[in-house]
């Protein structure tokens, strides 16, 4: 009983239990050989030489043959054939390995550095490796020479090379969960309040209160492809609205009265982190934090004298704010979540006023696809 972490990071230890009321143990790589989640996964422990070149473009080197270093890790077994493709990813590290019937386990090498000339350039010495060690009478030169180093064409390549050889392998890609994209609709109800102030001596600070109103968003979420899911960064353009008005009495002003009317409406763009905790296969609680960029356009705050006469306009431009949520996902399909947004200042173009424009929001969602 192996607790699946999804790893994005190649793991160096793993809980499990002998038994379910067990408590948990820490297995870790110098214990363990091999391990592996059903037909989902599959990790094998060697000891490799192993490039750790930057490929930071300000922290490039100037060496274009890799600097190996002998190291013992768990490799992510990816095509497990007579021909088997291994995978180790950490921070920004990615390299492939692989091997052929019994022999060593070796890295293919691939390496950005820097010319002479300060340029960057490339160490495919990978496609010479494979070109070498797997040949197929249906291969061409060309599917060496546009190899790229990046998982789906490598996988492609070794499926091939053992289908050709008539060697039967596992793809354990295949039985990985993808990358998902969810589009949703998401209408809901806004509780907005406004406050404007104003160092200008001729004006009120003015307290608008809280008006409810409703607004609608289409969100585009995107799962990431690793810790089963858990993780998703989200676009989500909402149109939300805020109308209302107040007067107050005031000594330097024609009839003793001014009246504030704000008409603000606008496309809040949210780009958000979300977190999924799941509570079984068809329920889940997710949490999220959100940076809004807002969008108005023709939104004004008008000052006007008792007789309805225009005493003053301020044309409205927001500045970027927070939004922080909790909320409960079923089925995949169908979603609830209230929403926090942090003070926004919808005067943010003017000096002399500030505004505190805040918004709590009960969302619900419907998941097209």
């Amino acid at each position: 009983m192996i607790k699946n972490s999804d790893w994005k990071n190649n793991p160096t230890e793993f809980e499990y239990k002998l038994q379910e009321y067990d408590g948990p143990q820490i297995a870790t790589i110098k214990s363990i050989k091999e391990f592996g989640i059903g037909s989902t996964s599959k990790y094998v422990r060697h000891i490799v030489k192993i490039d750790r070149s930057s490929e930071s473009i300000m922290r490039l080197s100037r060496e274009k043959d890799p600097i190996f270093k002998e190291e013992e890790l768990f490799l992510k077994v990816l095509v497990d054939g007579n021909a088997s493709l291994y995978h180790y990813f950490q921070g920004n590290l990615e390299r492939y390995f692989f091997n052929v019937g019994n022999s060593n386990i070796e890295q293919l090498i691939f390496k950005k550095y820097k010319t002479p000339e300060n340029k960057i350039g490339e160490n495919n010495e990978f496609r010479r490796q494979l070109w070498v060690e797997l040949k197929c009478p249906d291969f061409k030169m060309e599917d060496y020479e546009e190899l790229e180093y990046k998982r789906k064409e490598l996988v492609r390549f070794f499926n091939r090379y053992n289908a050709c050889q008539n060697n039967e392998s596992i793809d354990f890609t295949a039985k990985q969960k993808k990358t998902g994209l969810n589009l949703s609709v998401r209408p809901r109800f806004n509780s907005s309040a406004l406050e404007v102030h104003s160092t200008n001596f001729a004006y009120n600070d003015f307290d608008f209160g809280n008006k409810s109103g409703f607004g609608l968003g289409l969100e585009v979420e995107f799962i990431l492809p690793f810790n089963k899911n858990k993780w998703a960064i989200a676009m989500e353009p909402t149109y939300q609205s805020f109308k209302s008005e107040k007067s107050t009495e005031v000594d330097n002003v024609s009839g003793g009265e001014l009246i504030a009317n704000v008409d603000y409406s606008s496309i809040e763009v949210l780009i958000s982190l979300r977190h999924y905790m799941f509570l079984d296969e068809n329920s889940k609680v997710f949490i999220n934090a959100s940076y809004i960029f807002d969008l108005n356009k023709k939104s004004s705050l008008e000052y006007r004298r008792n007789d309805g006469s225009l005493f003053n306009e301020l044309e409205l431009r927001s500045s970027t704010n927070l939004a922080f949520g909790i909320g409960y996902k079923q089925n995949d399909r169908y979603s609830i979540e209230i929403r926090y947004h942090t003070n926004r200042n919808i005067l943010a173009n003017y000096t002399l006023w500030s505004s505190e424009y805040k918004t709590l929001s009960l969302i619900f969602g419907y998941t097209l696809f």
